[in-house]
Formats: C-alpha cells, structure tokens, sequence
C-alpha cells in the first residue's frame, strides 16, 4: 500500500511539472514546487530514521531470526522454514553460535565452514546493519540532491515565465517550445500506453 501511495503521489508530482512546464502556468508550477519541496523533506526524514534506527532494525531482525532458528523444525512451518532459508542465503550464516544443530536444513549450500562451525549468524547480521547504514543515509541524501535541482530548475522556470510571460495571438519562440512540449507529452503518454 505504501509503494502504491508513493508511486501515485511521484507520479502526480511528475505530470504536474510536464502541465507546468509545458502550458507555462505558474499555479502548475509552484505545486510541483511544493510537492517537490515535501518529497525532499520526507526522503530526508525517511533517511536519517533509517540511519538512526538501524541499531533497533537489527536487533528486531535478530530476534526474529532467533525465535525462527531455535523452533524446533517439526514445529516450523513450510514458509518459516523459507524465510530462514532465505535469512542465511542472504547473510550467508547459519545458526545462532557457529553450530548448526538440528537446523542444518537451512544453511545455505556451499556456505565456508571455519574450523567445523558456520559463521555466527548474530554477529554478520550485526555487522552488516552497522558497515551499511551510512551507505543507505548517503543514498537517500543523494536522491534528496537531486530532486533540489529539479527544484531549483522549476523555481527559475517559473519566474522566467512570471517576467516574460508568452504573448497571446503571435508565434513567439516560448509558444513554440510550448507546442512541441505538449507533442512529445502525447507521444511518449501514447507510446507508454500501447
């Protein structure tokens, strides 16, 4: 639901800046500015919490991991069994304290076994939430960067277009761009539809 929400939301932010951009209405513009502007502000927000709470994510994850692992497999069900499976491919671990006790079946194939034990599936998972956390806070900024150009670029449209406004009844240039704006809006809407 939450991807559906953020894709309806980007999308209408999207097609607000093509109407604006091209029709040359600054109402159009300014509410893809503010959009625009929100999109940033919670992309920033989404990133620092990320950052923030990555302790307390891993530590869920951990704990979700254990309860899975220390079941007993008769008492698993198929899509746990899974979700472990899927859990030790990923951070390429298996088991809790390097042995793999009765949840062998689990462990990914070909996995390096040191000295007879698997590598400690707490200690990687913990590992990983603490080297990859700032990566995932420099993507999100990254992004957050690039929607402020597309900010700027918007906000110096709009008052070009607010001081040279087109002029009605002659073929000026900005009329011009207008009209092949609107014609490749129509094809790549149509070509995207078919």
């Amino acid at each position: 639901m939450t991807l559906i929400i953020t894709g309806t939301l980007i999308s209408l932010v999207g097609v607000l800046g093509n109407l604006g951009a091209c029709s040359f209405k600054i109402s159009a513009l300014n509410l893809y500015s503010g959009l625009l502007c929100l999109l940033i502000i919670i992309n920033i927000a989404v990133g620092v919490a990320a950052f923030v709470r990555s302790g307390q994510m891993s530590d869920e994850l951990l704990e979700f991991h254990r309860k899975l692992y220390t079941k007993s497999p008769d008492d698993r069900s198929k899509s746990e069994t899974m979700i472990l499976k899927v859990l030790h491919k990923t951070f390429d671990c298996c088991g809790i304290d390097g042995s793999t006790g009765k949840s062998e079946d689990t462990c990914p194939e070909g996995i390096s076994q040191k000295d007879g034990k698997f590598p400690n599936c707490p200690n990687v998972i913990q590992d990983m939430f603490n080297s990859k956390a700032p990566l995932v806070l420099v993507g999100f900024l990254g992004i957050a960067g690039i929607m402020m150009l597309a900010l700027v670029c918007s906000v110096i449209f709009s008052r070009y277009i607010s001081k040279n406004p087109p002029s009605s009844g002659t073929n000026s240039e900005l009329e011009r761009l207008h009209n092949e704006c609107i014609e490749n809006l129509r094809d790549n809407l149509i070509s995207f539809c078919k």
